[in-house]
């Protein structure tokens, strides 16, 4: 299987560094093959700009919609965009790995599918192609995070409301609306509160979780 593992975390000695190496390290050792876009090590463009567009289907007004559709029928696209496009192309599974920051993903990676899920790559809406008729259909993708919060606080009834239904503005508009098959999201909560060991256990958790694909 091809596996794209999109990470978005900037600091390296991190908890969630090593579940990226857990992770490099199962998914090879189970015969599949990798490509990791690691956000911050690329120092990632994170605004979807007309700089994204070299050859401008309306060079007076800009609408990243209709500049999208032209750059993918025209192959105008930024070379960033289309090396990314590429991985996607080539990927299985897409794995998004990043921290929960304001009960989303951080501003990096909502750029980075700003602007590399490009219309006319993951969905065609002048021809209905969205959801089951997604461009992405037959992939998987699935979401790994961790929180600083309890598991507690971040279900119904809690404080910061269910996580899982938070997320679901990524797993159902983002992944199912392109045609992905959206896989159950991968959770560590309260990072900041474990223990060496406790911080072990979810690390083989996590192998445990992966040697399943």
């Amino acid at each position: 299987m091809n596996v794209l593992y999109i990470y978005a975390h900037p600091e390296p000695r991190s908890f969630n560094s090593a579940l990226r190496d857990i992770a490099m390290v199962t998914l090879a050792r189970s015969g599949h093959q990798v490509k990791v876009s690691n956000l911050y090590v690329m120092k990632f463009k994170a605004v979807l700009d007309p700089q994204d567009f070299r050859i401008r289907a309306d060079p007076d007004h800009f609408n990243p919609a209709t500049e999208q559709i032209h750059g993918v029928r025209t192959g105008s696209l930024a070379p960033d965009i289309r090396e990314e496009i590429e991985k996607i192309s080539w990927a299985d599974l897409l794995i998004f790995q990043f921290p929960i920051w304001w009960s989303y993903m951080p501003a990096i990676l909502k750029g980075w599918i700003d602007r590399v899920f490009v219309q006319g790559f993951v969905v065609n809406l002048e021809e209905s192609r969205v959801y089951d008729c997604g461009l992405l259909r037959g992939k998987r993708a699935l979401i790994v995070a961790t929180c600083g919060s309890t598991e507690e606080m971040y279900s119904k009834g809690g404080v910061h409301g269910d996580l899982r239904e938070h997320l679901s503005i990524i797993t159902h508009t983002i992944f199912e609306f392109t045609g992905m098959e959206a896989l159950s999201p991968f959770i560590i909560y309260n990072v900041p509160a474990l223990t060496r060991e406790e911080g072990g256990h979810q690390l083989e958790r996590y192998r445990s979780f992966l040697e399943m694909f």
